[in-house]
């Protein structure tokens, strides 16, 4: 079958479902293949559910009209979503990064949702399975897309960039993130830099922070740029926005235009964040109230600089992910941060292949420079490490001597790597 007439399909069955757990009635089930699993035993399953049709890679005994029989179904999944975002004529912004990229998704969002229908990547579906799930996700109803894409490898962002065929992009920093992948800082730069040639190559537009360095000389072949930074000599122009806080703890404060705005968030990182989706509201047309509105009404979630409040206790809950970059700035934030008796509870951070016992270590000496002494240090890479602090091997050995020792009045931080699930501490602060 053609990928057309599959598309013809889709547009009768405009729900895609790749695992007979969570399956809609009348969907496309594409029978995705992965390490651990085989779609294509699921395939019969799905009809039995309800699904309108499978595509399948595999011969199945027996298989009717029902059974759409292609070469690769992953590929399939991923032609059908380029076609159908070709299809639509509507801007699209790719955000990619090594830090922030969720934060200024739902920023960038929030703004643009003051004026347009927006579809934004869901939860963490950002990698060469969970975009095109997503792409698939636009309707003749939405005005923009803002999608968020992950790699840790090179080339990855550049094959995304082709499945999804970005108008605009935003690379957020560059950090420490998926050195096991890439290699080196430099690798990161490269990866992250593919948005910025795919950029240059279709004439698109680059959303780029003019306080980094790496990021301008990166960009500069990409002949249209809007300019964000932070600087205390404000400039609103149709290139370039610079702006400064007036408060960054314990929640960022800025004028824009006359508004003054006030954010949940903290830190001049999320500052950072926080002037890209200006920026972009800006060049999208939005005015300085949708521009207010937008960034007040984004409240910080999914383990993402949460604050919570406990009966005797606070916590900075910052546990979505980490790498070195990453949680040398929200350590640094968090120090900043008012708030009494302060302790640090910093989980392993994964992916760092060669540079995994460097880097922890590194992460001690960071905190000991910052004259920190409560600091608890949760996983096995931690527990090598040579620190005047305590060791726990597992998160939940942390969390039974957290709960037995009975804090009170103390304001804690939690942040690691997802698979470290530092979020299981809160349960325990009581």
């Amino acid at each position: 079958m053609t990928l057309e007439n599959i598309y013809k399909l889709y547009l009768n069955h405009p729900t895609i479902c790749t695992d007979t757990r969570k399956l809609t009635e009348g969907c496309l089930f594409f029978a995705l293949k992965g390490d651990n699993f085989n779609g294509n035993l699921f395939a019969k399953q799905a009809l039995e559910q309800g699904a309108a049709y499978v595509v399948i890679d595999e011969e199945i005994e027996g298989r009717d009209e029902r059974f759409i029989l292609v070469q690769n179904v992953l590929e399939t999944l991923q032609k059908l979503a380029t076609y159908h975002r070709e299809q639509l004529n509507l801007p699209l912004i790719a955000i990619v990064g090594s830090n922030g990229k969720t934060s200024t998704k739902e920023l960038v969002s929030s703004v643009l949702q003051q004026k347009f229908s927006v579809l934004s990547t869901p939860g963490n579906l950002n990698n060469h399975i969970g975009l095109p799930l997503t792409l698939l996700q636009l309707t003749n109803t939405h005005q923009i897309a803002v999608i968020e894409m992950g790699a840790n490898h090179e080339k990855e962002n550049a094959f995304l960039c082709e499945i999804a065929k970005p108008s605009c992009g935003i690379v957020t920093n560059n950090g420490k993130d998926h050195l096991e992948g890439f290699g080196s800082i430099e690798g990161v730069i490269r990866s992250n830099s593919e948005l910025f040639v795919y950029l240059e190559k279709t004439n698109g537009l680059a959303f780029v922070n003019g306080n980094d360095a790496v990021l301008m000389s990166e960009s500069a072949k990409v002949k249209n740029r809007k300019i964000y930074q932070q600087s205390a000599a404000e400039n609103i122009g149709s290139d370039r926005l610079i702006l400064a806080p007036t408060q960054l703890q314990p929640n960022i404060v800025f004028t824009y235009q006359n508004q003054n705005i006030q954010s949940s968030l903290s830190g001049d990182y999320n500052f950072d964040n926080i002037l890209a989706a200006i920026s972009i509201g800006k060049y999208f047309g939005l005015n300085p109230t949708q521009i207010k509105n937008g960034i007040e009404s984004y409240k910080p979630k999914n383990l993402r600089s949460e604050w919570i409040k406990k009966e005797h206790n606070s916590i900075f809950l910052d546990a979505y992910n980490a790498n070195p970059s990453s949680m040398e700035l929200s350590i640094k934030n968090f120090v900043a941060m008012p708030g009494e008796n302060k302790i640090l509870c910093l989980g392993d951070m994964f992916e760092l292949g060669k540079y995994e016992a460097e880097e922890h270590q590194n992460m001690v000496h960071f905190c000991l420079n910052l004259g920190l002494k409560n600091v608890l240090l949760v996983g096995k890479a931690f527990a090598k490490t040579e620190a005047p602090y305590l060791k726990f091997s597992e998160t939940q050995e942390a969390a039974n001597y957290i709960k037995d020792a009975k804090f009170s009045n103390c304001t804690f931080f939690l942040k690691g790597s997802r698979g470290m699930k530092m979020e299981c501490l809160v349960e325990v602060i009581s």
